[in-house]
């Protein structure tokens, strides 16, 4: 490495460590060969066209499999400042496929991935030598123009709203000041100067930076802090998921990687950072003063009006010879940053359930995406026949889980599609009765979003048993065999793709006789004037209109077996006086 001078950065150009997991830059390239990612070379301005370019994916009606990563190699401001950093959007989390090549690991193996990681952490691997301390810039070199912050092509996120570029997925690392602990956690942070970074904690989602400013403030001291733009994705999910403020996200991350994480030393505060991050800017957070931030579009769908929050003093930016920024969609969900909160949250929270409250009849639970951004409606999927005080116990547990989540809390059975809004609604619609299966939780923290006055600003939860309790009749849809094969003539004759939406066959709920069953098959045959016949035998003129059959049918059995059994009952006693008259 050579010395810093005043007027450039300190570049090194050593080795990097071995590990045994991919980097972004190896993401990329894996991504590329997949066909997800999109490389654009032509100038984009970051302030005004970056990040609705993206955002057309999520608001365009393209399917999520579709969406793709967005690589933008010619970078330039408002201004007309071209950058030397690309920035890349979409590489984490803009469907299930990029998320699931990040983590090594088939799409319907993400949760047991995860499940695996949490409870199997791996400690990292220090380190000396790091690819992220190739550029050195610190001191008085930050106020140099094009040296400090400025030299960094944020994108300003929702352009006519936002009032600067902020970060977005930023991993603000901090240390508790009393257990030594580090946090890991993905905040905003507002683009102030070329020194000063502004910090929103997100108290509601994730407290531990907060946990640790409150320390340090009744300490007297600033908050030591290291911000992550960009690593290894195995780094950057962890940063989104819900852990104990007694876990190092970093050891999580290891576990997810299957190997320790390279970490180094921070060069001016005492915080171990990812080695193969790509941009790390270091700093202290005030702890004594705070200033206004915002606003800013949120992940909650509205303007994030402006607030006082801390800011961040910097003292050093590193990063890579080759560094990418990598920004993140969020605001209106569904977006890059819900869906990288939701396939993390979503296993925690059936583990929670499964395990740590012992519901054996949860199968799944849901977190709404589109517009509602994951926290406010829950699914949670139970079993048929699953106890009503277990179906309950299971409604209280996921809204107790997060602070701000569950404003709606719903369970259904394992034949309703919890991603289907529609399915939800036709559940709640036959299957709740609200006199009977709702009930409402006083006193909760509104949480995330836009805060109404309205009750002295607490707000309730809801939660329905939407499961079966009776049995129904089958769903009039074609049984699945039918619906199959016409699947089959719809595809020969070269007809626009489907999409099935459950419940796209029909499937018995209970109620159905053999009696019935025996009346379709006969019907399919062409068997049906068999069953006109035995309809014509059953006529009645002592019940109403619209009276069941199944009903009248049952009461017949049981008068039947009553009038059989008394004339078993009389023949026996004939029987016997018979053979008394013989003797």
């Amino acid at each position: 490495m050579t010395k810093a001078t005043p007027s450039k950065a300190t570049v090194k150009t050593k080795s990097a460590p071995k590990r045994a997991y991919r980097d972004l830059h190896e993401h990329l390239k894996a991504l590329d060969a997949a066909g997800l990612l999109i490389t654009v070379d032509r100038p984009i301005n970051k302030d005004t066209e970056l990040h609705p370019l993206v955002r057309w994916q999520f608001r365009g009606g393209i399917a999520e499999p579709d969406r793709k990563a967005f690589l933008f190699t010619n970078v330039v401001n408002g201004k007309g400042k071209k950058y030397s950093i690309p920035v890349v959007v979409g590489a984490l989390a803009a469907n299930r496929e990029i998320y699931s090549m990040g983590m090594g690991c088939k799409i319907e193996d993400i949760g047991a991935t995860w499940t695996h990681a949490i409870s199997h952490p791996i400690k990292p691997n220090v380190v000396t030598d790091a690819p992220c301390h190739d550029i050195v810039v610190q001191g008085k070199d930050l106020l140099k123009p094009g040296m400090g912050i400025d030299s960094l092509p944020i994108p300003i996120s929702t352009p006519g709203w936002d009032n600067a570029p902020y970060t977005t997925l930023s991993q603000y690392i901090t240390k508790d000041p009393e257990t030594g602990i580090q946090n890991m956690g993905i905040y905003r942070g507002q683009v102030k100067s070329p020194t000063r970074l502004g910090m929103n904690p997100s108290l509601e989602n994730q407290p531990g930076i907060y946990t640790h400013w409150e320390k340090a403030k009744a300490k007297g001291q600033k908050l030591a802090a290291a911000v992550i733009l960009g690593c290894p994705p195995s780094v950057a999910f962890t940063s989104a998921q819900k852990l104990s403020e007694d876990t190092d996200e970093l050891d999580v991350a290891g576990g997810l990687a299957g190997a320790p994480i390279n970490v180094v030393k921070c060069k001016t505060v005492d915080l171990m950072v990812p080695a193969e991050a790509e941009i790390v800017i270091e700093g202290y957070i005030n702890t004594e003063w705070l200033e206004p931030e915002a606003p800013f579009g949120e992940s909650h769908g509205h303007v994030n009006l402006q607030e006082f929050n801390a800011y961040m003093e910097v003292t050093a930016i590193t990063r890579r010879k080759d560094a990418i920024l990598t920004s993140i969609i969020s605001q209106v969900t569904p977006s890059e940053s819900s869906l990288i909160k939701r396939v993390a949250l979503e296993p925690v929270f059936l583990n929670h359930l499964k395990k740590q409250l012992g519901i054996k009849g949860v199968v799944k639970v849901s977190m709404h995406e589109p517009l509602t951004n994951l926290r406010k409606v829950l699914v949670v999927v139970v079993k048929r026949n699953t106890p009503p005080t277990e179906v309950w116990r299971a409604l209280y547990g996921a809204a107790a889980l997060l602070r701000s989540g569950g404003k709606m809390v719903v369970a259904v059975n394992e034949d309703i599609d919890p991603d289907n809004a529609d399915a939800l609604l036709w559940a709640m619609s036959y299957r709740a009765n609200f006199a009977l299966d709702l009930q409402v939780l006083q006193g909760r923290d509104p949480g995330h979003g836009p805060r109404s006055q309205r009750n002295g600003g607490v707000d309730g939860s809801l939660l329905i048993d939407a499961t079966l309790k009776d049995d129904f009749p089958p769903i009039a849809l074609p049984k699945r065999e039918f619906m199959e094969n016409a699947k089959a003539i719809w595809e020969e004759l070269n007809l626009p793709k489907l999409k099935p939406e459950a419940p796209w066959f029909g499937y018995s709920l209970g109620d159905w006789s053999e009696r019935n069953e025996q009346m379709a098959q006969r019907a399919v045959k062409g068997d049906y004037f068999i069953t006109g016949e035995e309809i014509a035998k059953q006529r009645r003129r002592d019940v109403p209109m619209n009276t069941e059959i199944k009903h009248v049918m049952t009461e017949q059995g049981l008068l039947g077996k009553v009038i059989e059994n008394k004339a078993k009952a009389k023949a026996k006693i004939k029987t016997k006086a018979a053979l008394k008259t013989k003797k």
